[in-house]
């Protein structure tokens, strides 16, 4: 197995581990930081299972920060960034590395933040996307106990291009734009296309991950 192979079953595996642990009540995930730290504790104990030979190590980092050499990330409107959990597989022997990034979000339905946290979610697809320099696999992962994002009927027409609900999909090179009278960010056009899946993974609380393809 390849080390591109061994990292997206790394994060496949420690996601379906997630999803058990939520759903069986074994860890609970009340705000994007205890999704991120219970995450990134599955991830650790997983990648070290996969380090095959001497020379290997698996290294995390949480907020790990990159810095583009030409362009902005649309997220900082700078070149600057967080990634909020990155994790490589390195041979230390012959210099390989191969890297990981994952970008999360958690909704909570008593914080309704729209339609800007929809707005958000394409900001950290875009960024995910430009990772390229740092990672070779890319993965968003939303958390959310509000129906909104899943299954709301429809979304106003001035807001409604930022759509990730359940079945649906985006078309590569499609520019999406706030049609209000002051936007709330620049337009965004994603270079991959995307199709959303939403899972339940206890009474009141779904995720959605999304694999991305970061280009240099």
């Amino acid at each position: 197995m390849t080390h591109e192979e061994r990292i997206k079953q790394i994060v496949e595996v420690a996601y379906d581990r997630l999803c058990g642990k939520v759903t069986g009540q074994r860890i609970q995930v009340d705000n994007e930081a205890s999704l991120q730290l219970q995450l990134a504790s599955i991830l650790k104990t997983l990648g070290e299972l996969y380090e095959e030979s001497p020379g290997e190590r698996f290294n995390i980092e949480l907020e790990k920060s990159v810095k583009l050499t030409g362009g902005k990330f649309a997220k900082s409107g700078t070149e600057k960034a967080k990634i909020d959990i990155w994790f490589s597989l390195e041979d230390i022997e012959n210099g390989e590395s191969h890297a990981c990034a994952i970008e999360l979000k958690y909704f909570k339905r008593a914080n309704h933040r729209e339609p800007n946290n929809r707005y958000d979610v394409y900001k950290d697809l875009q960024n995910l996307e430009r990772y390229g320099d740092f990672a070779d696999a890319g993965y968003l992962l939303v958390a959310t106990d509000h129906p909104h994002y899943i299954n709301q009927e429809k979304y106003s027409p001035d807001t409604g291009s930022f759509d990730f609900r359940h079945g649906k999909s985006y078309l590569a090179g499609t520019e999406l734009l706030y049609r209000t009278e002051k936007p709330y960010g620049p337009p965004i056009t994603l270079r991959n296309d995307y199709t959303f899946t939403w899972q339940t993974v206890e009474a009141g609380l779904s995720f959605l991950f999304v694999a991305v393809a970061p280009r240099k």
